[in-house]
């Protein structure tokens, strides 16, 4: 089940609870640019909201230059299910957070946005590993916005539980069985 956002539902359909929900943010793209932002910048209140239990919409600046000249302006978090409609207040945080930290993107044209989901576990930690109310069924996913940068780790890991072998990482923390419904 590596399934992302809707990792929740292909389990549902395998018989077990796993409480993957859909948090939606925004980036905004700008206009090619010389190369200004050459490093991706957080601010410091990012890892405050990537921890948060809210529900509510969320932002901190997250500014990222690109080799092709467009600088990405993110991060957003809000759980509203999978609602794909454009958020104005979300991207007036996200553009002001940035001229925040780069006052020059103040005078930079916004090109385009676009949307996704990040796959939120309450618990902030991915499902990873066989889930024992199933046999044969194992879950890697509800890595919220770290998907992409631990889908090499957690794929290793999948491949090792799958082959018998003694995974190089503790996935007891990780457990698909460690949510219950009455808990959430």
């Amino acid at each position: 089940n590596a399934a992302g956002t809707w990792g929740g539902e292909v389990a549902a359909r395998a018989g077990v609870h796993l409480p993957v929900l859909p948090r939606r943010g925004f980036v905004l793209v700008t206009e090619p640019l010389p190369p200004r932002v050459r490093h991706k910048v957080y601010a410091a209140d990012y890892v405050a909201d990537v921890a948060s239990d809210s529900a509510a919409l969320q932002t901190s600046p997250v500014v990222e230059g690109t080799p092709a000249g467009p600088v990405l302006i993110g991060a957003s978090r809000e759980r509203v299910g999978f609602d794909r409609s454009l958020s104005l207040p979300a991207l007036r945080a996200l553009a002001a957070g940035a001229t925040r930290l780069f006052p020059f993107l103040a005078g930079v044209r916004a090109m385009r946005t676009y949307a996704g989901f990040r796959p939120y576990l309450p618990d902030h930690l991915p499902a990873i590993g066989p889930d024992p109310r199933s046999p044969g069924l194992h879950h890697a996913c509800g890595h919220e916005g770290a998907g992409i940068g631990l889908a090499t780790g957690t794929g290793h890991l999948i491949a090792q539980a799958l082959t018998g072998q003694a995974p190089d990482l503790d996935l007891g923390p990780f457990r698909p069985d460690r949510f219950t419904e009455e808990a959430e």
